[in-house]
């Protein structure tokens, strides 16, 4: 599976198991307090599948819209409620009971990122090392001195074990950093501390990749661009090309490497493209036209050649990062912790302007990662699916009536007031609630198709 089916599958994957997860601990809580479920949905709107089942006849049911889902309990406010059933009911309860209930569906979220996260460290992932490759001119990183070949090894002080923890960390510093201190080693073990300004990223966030606005690119060996293998029957086999040829130019424009000529032929499906070749000291001429062939869902060029080994391509990029499973379930509540902490530090620079709110995303980018992450491999599913979990946890506990962080303004208003509050004043409080939660919505929307159109 790859393309549009794949991202659609990852996508309505990673939100139906969040989904859940979410209801799941407002039902496991709501029964434990002792108040009747009367019906638990995944999804809004009209019923696909439903079926009741236990001891209550709870109504379990998978509906038409799967952007969120909800647990109706035992409520004496929404109807009529037998007299033998008054205490199993939701409104009946101890404010403490009820903010039980409603805070369970966040911890719920937490908790399952918790175990994600501990389950990925226990077992190990493969991670790309935190390698830096050449800077652009005049960026950030190229001022900072930044050399290809350079690793990463701690950031501000802070051991770096992976590109991605080396993207994190860098995420986080730039919130209130205008810049940061990479401690870096080369291939002859000479280390240095550079200076990095992380200000660029400030105004723009990390829409796209942040890393690149700095400068920052993972490594790349130089390769020549020398011919290993010709396939036998394929494009250059026919153009007359060999093995140990050095293509020195494509159309009159010089190549410098193995990556700038699998670009040009990537770029140029069934166009003409005049190779200048190099064998044995004498350069020639041949025309080649690149088929299209088909690559993880896009169609790209090909003429059928692979690189030829040299000393650079043997550097190890990647390494199994792995921990004991103490190691792991603090790492993993660390992780946790950190990502909560920062959702909500980055909501408040959002409200407060200091962080552009062009970094909040809808349905599209979220489906767009989703079906990102699934291609990478299962460990960056889950990493993708736990930061999620983290995201809709702390959503869902912002003082914004209609959600779970809302109920429990209410019920702390409740204590305040000592007693409950009246229905008008809820009524408006959803009313608001409702109007908050569909700007964001629209403007995490707007976010979506604007990049979308920008690419």
């Amino acid at each position: 599976m790859s393309g549009f089916p794949l991202t659609l599958a990852a996508f309505i994957g990673v939100l139906g198991v969040l989904i859940v997860v979410h209801e799941f601990g407002h039902f496991l809580v709501a029964r434990w307090c002792g108040v009747k479920v009367l019906r638990f949905s995944v999804g809004f709107g009209k019923p696909l599948w439903s079926r009741k089942l236990g001891r209550d006849g709870t109504e379990w049911v998978l509906a038409l819209l799967p952007l969120g889902g909800y647990v109706k309990m035992l409520d004496e406010r929404e109807g009529p409620v037998a007299p033998e059933e008054r205490e199993r009911a939701y409104n009946r309860k101890s404010v403490g009971k009820r903010s039980l209930i409603v805070a369970a569906g966040p911890f719920a979220n937490f908790l399952f990122a918790f175990l994600l996260y501990w389950g990925i460290f226990s077992v190990g992932s493969e991670e790309l090392l935190p390698i830096l490759g050449n800077p652009a001119a005049g960026s950030p990183a190229a001022a900072a001195g930044v050399n290809n070949g350079d690793v990463v090894r701690k950031v501000d002080g802070e051991t770096v074990d992976s590109w991605q923890d080396f993207r994190w960390l860098l995420l986080q510093k730039a919130v209130d950093q205008d810049t940061v201190e990479l401690e870096t080693v080369n291939d002859r073990q000479e280390i240095a501390y550079r200076k990095l300004s992380v200000a660029p990223v400030r105004e723009q966030g990390w829409e796209g990749d942040g890393l690149e606005r700095l400068g920052l690119t993972f490594y790349r060996p130089h390769i020549p661009a020398i011919l290993g293998v010709v396939v036998s029957g394929g494009v250059a086999d026919r153009a007359g090309l060999r093995s140990a040829d050095e293509v020195v130019a494509i159309d009159g424009q010089p190549v410098a490497n193995w990556q700038e000529l699998v670009l040009k032929i990537r770029r140029s499906i069934d166009q003409t493209l005049i190779l200048q070749i190099r064998r044995d000291g004498q350069l020639w001429q041949t025309e080649v036209r690149p088929e299209a062939a088909n690559e993880r869902g896009q169609t790209v060029g090909r003429i059928g050649v692979k690189v030829a080994e040299s000393p650079g391509m043997q550097r190890e990029i990647r390494a199994v990062v792995r921990y004991d499973p103490l190691q792991a379930g603090v790492r993993a509540l660390n992780e946790t912790w950190d990502k909560s902490v920062f959702s909500l530090v980055m909501l408040g620079k959002m409200l407060t302007g200091e962080v552009s709110w062009r970094n909040l995303s809808g349905p599209v980018t979220i489906a767009d990662y989703a079906g990102q992450s699934a291609r990478m491999g299962a460990d960056y599913y889950l990493k993708f699916m736990a930061l999620l979990s983290v995201s809709l946890g702390v959503l869902n506990l912002l003082p914004i009536p209609v959600l779970d962080g809302g109920h429990l303004l209410y019920h702390m208003l409740e204590v305040i007031k000592r007693g409950p509050l009246s229905e008008r004043v809820m009524e408006i409080g959803q009313q608001i609630g409702l109007s908050i939660l569909l700007a964001l919505m629209a403007f995490a929307f707007f976010n979506d198709i604007h990049r979308l159109l920008s690419g």
